[in-house]
């Protein structure tokens, strides 16, 4: 057996829902919390989100009153899981195909080889995977994989299936598709803890190539690590109205303290690093890592911008950072890294790297 190939991620694209609904949300919200001196939280915390918008497939109600046009979501009437798990069905595809077409997939149908999705607000089947290979005309015997219920960590668990299948396979060329809707999932709820993390979700997907060839953004080496007593701080489960997910106030303080202690888990040298892909989580998760890290303002501005023009797109949002990385083309080192349940963090070390 030879030596072990280079993997890189030679080109990604993005799509999101045509309607923003961001100012829709922190509008309504308020109505659904009954103590004024919350209310007052919730709005100042809006302020300090550094969020201006989020998409989704719901288009935003004129009404004051009302959340969207298709009256979905109706005061004291919000919808099961069933009916959201059908809008998910009917949805997912159409963004999809709104990332593939921006890849350019057409052009290199014949040479997919391998098949990744990652998702963890939907699921159905036949699936989104199945979809796609019938919607591309993608060969039968393209390999397919699908990472569930990984939340926002789970682009960097595909790449790194990715980059193994690189390194022992040749010709492969891996396809991997983040996509998730997140909006379907709001609850009628009063709780502010619940409600902030609403404010922070939106829908996106992200459509990537990987392969051996020398272009874009090198994949170096990954690194998983298991924070300790913070299982319940991220948690993601399948109710009767949709999925129930916590997001603690905790999560920040948490990642920056083991962020202090545990550098050397995620890399030898800080130091030698030019490029800062940190997932989007929020603003407060964003000032986590620079304060665990000790970065100098403005290293996580590429991170900022992505949160304030999209939100967090969970699993889609980590390569809507590396696209913009991408589309920058300034070489150097790199550090990926994202979090979710567990509490878990992943990171990727790569290189820019131009033909």
């Amino acid at each position: 057996m030879g030596p072990a190939r280079d993997a890189y991620i030679n080109r990604i694209a993005t799509s999101v829902p045509d309607h923003d609904i961001h100012d829709k949300f922190v509008n309504y919200a308020p109505s659904m919390i009954a103590d004024e001196r919350k209310r007052g939280i919730f709005k100042r915390m809006v302020e300090r989100a550094q969020i201006e918008h989020r998409y989704s497939f719901l288009p935003p109600h004129k009404d004051s009153d009302k959340l969207d046009e298709h009256r979905f979501y109706r005061s004291g009437n919000f919808p099961d899981t069933a009916q959201r798990m059908r809008f998910y069905e009917d949805h997912a595809l159409r963004l999809a195909t709104s990332a593939l077409d921006g890849l350019g997939l057409d052009e290199m149908r014949g040479e997919i080889t391998h098949l990744i999705v990652t998702s963890c607000t939907g699921f159905y089947a036949p699936g989104l995977d199945l979809q796609i290979v019938t919607q591309y005309g993608l060969k039968a015997s393209v390999e397919r994989t699908v990472v569930g219920f990984m939340g926002c960590y789970a682009a960097m668990n595909a790449l790194k299936l990715a980059r193994h299948i690189v390194r022992s396979e040749a010709d492969a060329k891996v396809l991997v598709v983040n996509l998730e809707l997140c909006t379907l999932h709001l609850k009628e709820s009063g709780d502010i803890e619940q409600l902030l993390s609403f404010l922070l979700f939106g829908d996106g997907c992200a459509a990537s190539i990987v392969s051996a060839r020398r272009e874009g953004i090198e994949m170096r080496d990954f690194a998983c690590t298991l924070l300790p007593d913070s299982g319940g701080q991220i948690t993601w489960h399948i109710g009767q109205l949709g999925f129930d997910m916590l997001l603690s106030g905790q999560v920040p303080l948490t990642i920056a303290a083991q962020l202090q202690t545990r550098r050397r888990d995620v890399l030898a040298n800080v130091e030698e690093i030019r490029h800062w892909a940190v997932h989007p989580g929020g603003r407060s998760v964003l000032d986590a890592v620079e304060t665990g890290l000790e970065l100098s303002p403005g290293r996580l501005a590429v991170s900022r911008d992505v949160l304030r023009r999209f939100g967090n797109t969970s699993s889609a949002s980590i390569m809507m950072v590396l696209k913009e990385m991408l589309r920058g083309g300034e070489e150097g080192l790199g550090c990926a890294m994202a979090f979710g349940p567990g509490l878990t963090m992943e990171s990727m070390r790569f290189a820019m790297d131009r033909p």
